[in-house]
């Protein structure tokens, strides 16, 4: 039974998958577990540092460091030095995870990660996985190997209109829709957890 903590992981799906397999996983966020299940209610820093963990996946927090956020953080914009604390605060946390787990992933859409982690991610979509949507994720993996595609949907993703297949993208503002649009889909979570635990 490996020891796993999902970083920033409200919904408990990512935890899950892993606990069904026998694994000890946890949770973690700032907001309480949407499920029940094993959760740590801190900060993702103070969650990492508490013990020796088998796999550590983190999920940061990304709105200040994609590249769609360029309009607002980029360089020259008035909140620029935001989107460079925010690398900061991201890279660190990468650098904590490698001190407490042999194998650790970290997840986001497109960003500006690579230059300062020195490697380059992974590139996953839900299509590869069941889920008729687009969705470009970025995985940076130590010590892990890329995830292999389960159910790939695309050629029926491409059938449906432009809104449904990007559904994401189009989500209506409020207050819920960022953590909506930071939802693992059920299919990669699946994968995820089947695919590492090969390698615990």
């Amino acid at each position: 039974m490996a020891a796993i903590l999902i970083g920033c992981e409200y919904s408990g799906t990512v935890r899950d998958e892993f606990a069904a397999l026998g694994h000890d996983a946890w949770s973690n966020d700032i907001l309480p577990s949407e499920r029940a299940g094993k959760h740590l209610q801190c900060d993702v820093k103070e969650a990492v540092a508490s013990r020796k963990w088998d796999l550590i996946l983190l999920h940061p927090e990304c709105t200040k460091i994609t590249l769609c956020g360029n309009k607002h953080y980029g360089r020259g914009k008035e909140r620029h030095q935001e989107r460079l604390d925010a690398i900061d605060w991201t890279v660190d946390l990468w650098q904590l995870a490698l001190r407490h787990a042999p194998r650790v992933a970290l997840e986001n859409p497109r960003n500006l990660l690579t230059r300062h982690l020195g490697f380059k991610p992974s590139v996953i979509h839900p299509w590869q996985f069941g889920h008729p949507e687009q969705k470009e994720t970025w995985l940076w993996l130590h010590g892990l190997p890329p995830l292999v595609p389960t159910n790939n949907v695309y050629e029926e993703m491409m059938q449906l209109p432009k809104n449904q297949r990007e559904r994401v993208f189009y989500m209506s503002p409020g207050p819920r829709r960022g953590l909506e649009r930071a939802r693992t889909y059920p299919g990669i979570a699946k994968a995820i957890a089947t695919q590492w635990s090969k390698v615990l």
